[in-house]
């Protein structure tokens, strides 16, 4: 059972490293080192704890009848295991991250191909230098000037003066 306590718990290290900043490897090592020593150490343990020898005791304890009492007192004492009431949010939680992260990584490809057709037209466009202001207006139409909105452009009004 400790080899299998052990394989549930294991930790990828190396992913784990790969995460960890520069300025905080020390600590990782030292949380690394304390881990592998407990680990270790629950490996170490027997799977169920040892039996206890009642007989042993019987014969060896002079008042009668305290050995049976601390058996049966043994016997029925029940300790309580703890209960996992996070693992059902936890996973609820990667859910839903792996939902923001899929859909992150469509919009992403969305932006992607957006980003590839402007480049497309930057590439089959006429150099600057070589243009003229039709063409500049053309490729880039927010550079056009709104003769509506500013009918004096670059100029004032001569009732705004």
């Amino acid at each position: 059972m400790a080899s299998r306590r052990v394989a549930l718990k294991a930790l990828d290290w190396v992913a784990f490293a790969e995460r960890v900043p520069p300025n905080q490897k020390s600590m990782f090592n030292a949380l690394k080192t304390r881990s592998d020593a407990i680990s270790a150490k629950l490996a170490s343990l027997p799977e169920s704890p040892i039996a206890i020898d009642w007989t042993h005791y019987k014969a060896s304890v002079a008042k009668a009848g305290m050995v049976e009492e601390f058996e049966k007192k043994f016997k029925a004492l029940q300790i309580p295991k703890p209960v996992d009431t996070q693992t059902g949010d936890i996973n609820a939680q990667e859910v839903e991250a792996d939902k923001d992260a899929k859909a992150y990584v469509e919009a992403s490809k969305d932006r992607i191909a957006q980003y590839e057709e402007e480049l497309n037209k930057f590439r089959n466009m006429i150099p600057f230098d070589q243009m003229t202001i039709e063409d500049l207006n053309n490729t880039f139409p927010e550079t056009k000037l709104d003769m509506v909105k500013y009918p004096y452009w670059p100029h004032k009004p001569i009732s705004e003066l």
